[in-house]
């Protein structure tokens, strides 16, 4: 029993955090192993919690605590005038994650009128951060916030811009630095906060127009950067100071919500709406790199909200209608193109040599990864997913639109 007693407790301790939106390097990645490849409803489902509200936050995990967010109507709708303001509870919410049980539900902002947002979107997108004690959320120009592993909440702030359509982008850490970009119809600008007080350490204008992208620490050209895709343009930054290292622009593209990634020396961005399209930057040059540093770029199937995906030599995307490519990372070749099922909103996940995607109608597809297109399973959820999976535990996290799950091979 004591065996058994400590071998628990060793699988449990060597289980792999998610701490943040895709992963322990913000690029879908998983060392996991053991994760499943077929699940239903009625396979391998470990728990199934309902969560209240509406949120597309994906789970980020830490420990024995699986984190998210969400947006509660609250009793009672105020108005003005003749105008209805419907309220929002902008809610922090932890559970278990060997039960499943929520053992954190806080409130951490209340809005009296929480304004419009686009169909797809919700009031609590983008994925918490975690630290440590600390679980970091930001729910757009709504307001930021610093909680305690307990729910307490250390300090809040509020970053001032109209996002329009809602939320979107998920904020990154670096060192004892909170780094959002901050893109409105207004105004648009990077900014890095105190982790500890959540006071401005640096903020860095620039010109553009409404972008939900998350940025993406790297190491290149042997300095760290900070890459921001905005409308109309991406900027890596130097992470202490804010200062701009290099610029790519692509015409008229905007809105962006995909995540860069980066692998095979180049970074991977897409432009965003109106103008959709795929490039691959050579992270080492400076000032404007648009004529210079671009060593292959596509416009077919380019994806507007999923992330990009770089597993090896391999570069894969899945467009929002489905159409899942696979480039040769390094020179834009096509290895193969396939159509998917349905409608797509969640990044994709590399693990164990497979690629999951999942569509908003919760049906996943694994294929192997690599240049043959080879479908190994599909797996259907109930219920609307555009929450991208997370991995801890040799188990997936999936955020739905009503539960969180948790899915395990031989359960």
């Amino acid at each position: 029993m004591r065996f058994l007693l400590a071998l628990g407790l060793s699988a449990a301790a060597l289980a792999e955090d998610w701490p943040q939106f895709r992963g322990p390097t913000g690029q879908g990645h998983s060392t996991e192993r053991g994760l499943p490849l077929e699940w239903s409803e009625r396979k391998n489902i470990v728990w199934k919690t309902p969560v209240p509200g509406r949120g597309w936050s994906s789970p980020a995990i830490l420990g024995d605590r699986i984190w998210i967010t969400t947006a509660t109507e609250p009793e009672g709708i105020a108005a003005l005038g003749n105008v209805i303001l419907r309220g929002r509870s902008l809610r922090a919410i932890a559970l278990d994650r060997e039960t499943g049980r929520i053992v954190v539900n806080v409130e951490v902002l209340r809005l009296t009128d929480a304004g419009a947002m686009h169909a797809k979107n919700s009031h609590a997108s983008p994925t918490p951060v975690l630290e440590g004690d600390r679980v970091y959320v930001h729910f757009g120009a709504h307001g930021t916030a610093a909680l305690s592993s307990s729910g307490q909440i250390v300090w809040k702030t509020r970053l001032p811009y109209d996002h329009l359509h809602g939320t979107g982008g998920s904020p990154v850490l670096y060192g004892d630095l909170l780094i959002l970009s901050c893109d409105g119809v207004d105004v648009q600008y990077v900014v890095a906060l105190d982790k500890r007080t959540g006071q401005i350490r640096w903020k860095t204008p620039r010109k553009g127009y409404m972008a939900f992208s998350t940025p993406l620490v790297i190491r290149a050209a042997g300095r760290d950067q900070v890459v921001s895709p905005g409308a109309y343009r991406t900027v890596a930054y130097d992470p202490e100071t804010g200062r701009e290292i290099w610029s790519v622009s692509y015409g008229d593209g905007f809105s962006n919500v995909p995540r860069p990634v980066y692998g095979q020396g180049l970074v991977f961005l897409c432009s965003g709406f109106n103008q959709a399209d795929l490039l691959a930057v050579r992270p080492d040059g400076a000032g404007d790199v648009t004529a210079s540093h671009v060593a292959w770029r596509s416009r077919r199937s380019i994806p507007l909200t999923p992330s990009p995906l770089v597993a090896g030599e391999e570069l894969y995307i899945v467009s929002d209608n489905g159409i899942a490519t696979c480039f040769d990372a390094r020179t834009g070749k096509v290895n193969w193109r396939e159509r998917l099922e349905g409608s797509h909103s969640a990044s994709p996940l590399f693990a164990e040599g497979r690629i999951y995607f999942l569509n908003e109608d919760g049906e996943s597809v694994v294929i192997e990864a690599g240049k043959v297109f080879r479908k190994l399973s599909m797996n259907k959820l109930d219920g609307a997913t555009l929450a991208s999976m997370a991995v801890s535990g040799g188990s997936l996290f999936v955020r739905g639109e009503k539960y969180v799950y948790r899915i395990a091979a031989g359960k």
